[in-house]
């Protein structure tokens, strides 16, 4: 008899206007990182590449911080990818659910790293630091980015190697899926980068822009305004460095109302 007075008691606690979800799996990559996936709302749309505001009752009280959407817009379920801060006021509690679990998210959707922000070009560099990579996550699963471009470069720079898989799980899920590994063919490449351990490809992502290794290693030529497209999103420093690289190759920065080169994601940083 007392599980309804539970539930109408969980229920009376969850704000108004906002969806209460549920989590359907759970993965730890490493003690700093995991990825999670929940039930997605049935009126939920987003675009690519967008952030949401997710949080949980902690006490009586909803604690929310933004975090992009790493599915692509097309899935039924939502995925996130994030890193554990011990005493953060959410990811404290967020890396501690477990499928079955609730987790909170308001309605709207919102974010730069988007492809509207982008003039039409030939080949979209995405670089990301850590769990900055969550918004590339959502857009190297989207057709739209292979209908716009005909070359999709994901760097993903880590501490540590470990912190790198979730990035390559990701690329092997392309690969695997049933329409997707047709329609990516071999229009993405991956270029994951450690700074810490050793690794064939070590050093700060800018630092190999700069010194030409990240072009030589991929095998393309130096930044193009005419044809290259830029989304950046990670750590502050990585964003302003990257930001002034981009510029002086002669790209610009865009924003949803005003597209142009490249866009950065300033929300957050990880």
């Amino acid at each position: 008899m007392n599980a309804p007075a539970k539930n109408e008691e969980f229920a009376a606690k969850i704000p108004d206007g906002v969806y209460a979800e549920t989590v359907i799996s759970v993965e730890h990559y490493t003690d700093r990182l995991f990825r999670f996936r929940m039930t997605r709302p049935a009126g939920f749309r987003f675009r690519s590449g967008e952030f949401a505001m997710i949080g949980l009752m902690v006490g009586e009280k909803p604690v929310y911080r933004a975090y992009s959407i790493a599915s692509p817009a097309w899935d039924e379920e939502l995925e996130f990818f994030s890193i554990k801060v011990p005493d953060g006021p959410l990811t404290s509690h967020l890396q501690a659910i477990k499928p079955g679990d609730t987790v909170l998210m308001r309605k709207k959707p919102t974010g730069t790293l988007v492809l509207d922000a982008l003039t039409p070009g030939k080949r979209l560099y995405m670089f990301s630091t850590g769990t900055g990579i969550a918004p590339f996550a959502s857009l190297i699963r989207d057709p739209e980015t292979y209908e716009k471009f005909e070359e999709v470069i994901l760097t993903h720079t880590c501490r540590d190697v470990a912190e790198l898989k979730y990035g390559f799980d990701l690329v092997e899920e392309i690969k695997n899926h049933e329409f997707l590994s047709e329609l990516v063919g071999d229009k993405l490449k991956h270029y994951a980068t450690v700074t810490r351990e050793d690794y064939p490809f070590t050093g700060r992502i800018t630092d190999l822009i700069e010194n030409g290794k990240m072009f030589a290693d991929l095998g393309v030529s130096a930044f193009d305004p005419e044809i290259d497209r830029g989304m950046i999103c990670g750590s502050s420093a990585m964003l302003k460095d990257t930001k002034e690289l981009l510029e002086k190759a002669g790209l610009n920065e865009g924003a949803n109302n005003k597209p142009a080169e490249f866009v950065i994601e300033r929300a957050f940083v990880g």
